[in-house]
């Protein structure tokens, strides 16, 4: 199944440059294992923003549930998701 995932980022701006740092790397390194497992497909970063668009193929609506929240961001994070269907237009 795919999605349309947008994340808007807001961090508290009270929060120690060290522990944004930290969670930003633990971020960095969880995205890439799901990406390079073919589960976040591709993300794109939203010019002028703290924001992205991400397509995730997974198996189920629970799974992306899951995966979302184990994002180290996710209590930073407003989500928006689109399921996916294919176009009819589509010629791949």
């Amino acid at each position: 199944m795919l999605f349309l995932v947008r994340m808007d980022v807001r961090i508290p701006h009270d929060l120690p440059a060290t522990q944004v740092e930290e969670i930003k790397a633990k971020e960095k390194a969880y995205s890439q294992e799901l990406q390079r497992d073919g589960r976040w497909q591709s993300i794109w970063r939203v010019v002028g923003e703290y924001a992205n668009y991400s397509i995730f193929n997974v198996d189920s609506n629970d799974e992306l549930h899951q995966l979302l929240q184990g994002l180290p961001l996710f209590p930073y994070m407003d989500i928006r998701v689109t399921p996916l269907a294919t176009h009819p237009s589509a010629i791949a």
